[in-house]
């Protein structure tokens, strides 16, 4: 596991510092040197049944642009963490789509991760044979309005707001010089 994470991440930097479509300003990516990560951590990677739901209820999401998006409420992901019963809900912008999208925050959130929170994004390519999905919070990301205010993201709704620590996927971005 720690060899492929260890890779994406290294190809996310590079991503980041050279691309044009990177959300690191062009004026800064001549200084940037990578993002900042936990250690890959295998005690938060879980294989998960999604727990979908009859009614899936369309909610409202406001972004960091105060612009309000709908997501359907597709299903929930019941695991614990530390002994602590969690459930995260997982959602769809189109009820046709495969990839589901989990925002969360979690009691890193503002301290060591990004203050408003972060996603993981989970396609066919995250399921077992058994149809259970593959829920690998090392994999967590920074929405890109963490690293340039001309982005909007949805902020995390407070059904998404986990008690626990996360510690795994990405830290609070610090520009580099700073």
């Amino acid at each position: 596991m720690d060899k492929k994470i260890e890779e994406e991440r290294k190809e996310k930097d590079i991503f980041f510092a050279t691309h044009w479509q990177s959300p690191i300003p062009p004026e800064e990516r001549s200084k940037f040197k990578g993002l900042r990560y936990y250690p890959p951590n295998p005690e938060l990677k879980f294989e998960l049944e999604l727990h979908e739901h009859s009614n899936k209820e369309i909610i409202q999401i406001e972004d960091t642009k105060g612009n309000i998006r709908e997501f359907l409420r597709w299903g929930e992901f019941r695991f614990k963490i530390k002994n602590k019963e969690c459930v995260l809900q997982a959602y769809k912008s189109d009820p046709e789509e495969d990839r589901l999208f989990i925002p969360f925050r979690d009691a890193t959130s503002g301290k060591e991760t990004y203050g408003a929170g972060r996603y993981l994004d989970l396609d066919e390519k995250d399921r077992t044979e058994k149809g259970k999905w593959i829920l690998d919070f090392n994999r967590a990301y920074n929405p890109w309005c963490a690293y340039n205010e001309n982005y909007a993201c949805p902020f995390v709704p407070p059904e998404n707001w986990l008690d626990v620590p996360i510690e795994a996927g990405e830290k609070i971005y610090i520009k580099n010089g700073e």
